[in-house]
């Protein structure tokens, strides 16, 4: 799921373009650099709360990208295990790579995190993602291409469950299951996830001070999101190439608590008094997987934990 070297700077792409043939013949290496210089900067924002079991990978996939980030933003909000020291080894491992470690001390919780982060991150575009996010190799390019239509204000894309079985039929469930919502919504609204969107720097200079505190931690912060930039009629893009994996470890949640998770849909709407009801889709969906995802995530974290075995034995 990573690439294979360390990203290069925009002039050793172009180096290695004029070098093996790779560049057209009418395009100079100061053309190149221009186009470069032209595209957004993409910052990344990843808000970390005792996450320490994961955001090593998910800073290794953020620094081994075919484009470079701009800026690559934990923010460490009280964590009590070694998320800090992980991401302080990782910026002595990586010196090259733009990996900054920021402290949100001041409140517990994810909003007043992500949006510390996103007040910090000096990008064009800032990208949003989760500590468990793994994005693919080229997710910091099709953010890119998903914002070179000066209309749109903020991007979202599918998920891939890393820790499931059948990864690549998930990615299609999840891909459709998006472009789904998208119809019984009838374009009205476009959801953000927050394991895997972006936002221009512009969008959220506009709707940062209106978004909901949630103080209670009632709702779908990312869904609020949406719903903020929908009032100011701001275009949010579905771009189905802007793929990032996840873990689904929200399956790992009892009943009990994967029930207040999902019913967060619907207090996020009556906050925003959003009631049509084909947005309560999301909800029938979530409710149906819960019990046969369970149980297929059990049974393949089993099979992976299981040792090879080897000459017969």
């Amino acid at each position: 799921m990573f690439a294979a070297s360390l990203p290069l700077s925009p002039a050793g792409r172009v180096w290695i373009g004029a070098k093996f043939g790779l560049m057209s013949a009418d395009k100079s290496s100061g053309d190149a650099l221009n186009d470069a210089a032209q595209l957004p900067r993409v910052s990344i924002v990843i808000p970390a709360y005792n996450e320490e079991s994961v955001i090593r990978q998910c800073l290794i996939a953020a620094v081994y990208q075919s484009v470079p980030a701009h800026e690559i933003i934990v923010v460490d909000n009280l964590s009590t295990d070694r998320t800090a020291a992980i991401v302080g080894q990782m910026q002595l491992e990586y010196p090259e790579s733009p990996i900054l470690l920021l402290s949100q001390h001041q409140d517990q919780g994810l909003i007043p995190t992500r949006n510390f982060g996103l007040n910090s991150a000096t990008g064009d575009i800032l990208g949003r993602i989760d500590a468990d996010s793994v994005v693919e190799p080229d997710w910091v390019e099709q953010v890119q291409k998903a914002f070179q239509d000066q209309s749109v204000q903020a991007a979202t894309g599918p998920v891939v469950y890393y820790d499931m079985p059948m990864r690549r039929f998930g990615l299609k469930a999840d891909d459709k299951m998006r472009q789904l919502m998208l119809k019984l919504a009838k374009h009205q609204y476009h959801f953000l996830f927050g394991s895997n969107m972006a936002l221009r720097a512009t969008a959220w200079e506009i709707i940062r001070d209106e978004t909901c505190r949630d103080e209670k931690d009632e709702m779908h912060e990312d869904i609020d999101l949406s719903l903020h930039l929908a009032d100011h009629d701001l275009k949010v893009q579905y771009w189905p190439q802007m793929v990032s994996g996840m873990s689904a470890r929200r399956l790992e949640d009892s009943p009990r608590d994967y029930r207040y998770y999902v019913t967060r849909f619907d207090r996020t709407y009556k906050a925003h008094n959003v009631k049509k009801m084909a947005l309560k889709a999301p909800m029938v969906v979530f409710f149906s997987v819960y019990f046969p995802a369970k149980l297929l995530r059990a049974i393949h974290t089993v099979n992976t934990a299981q040792p090879v075995r080897r000459g017969g034995q």
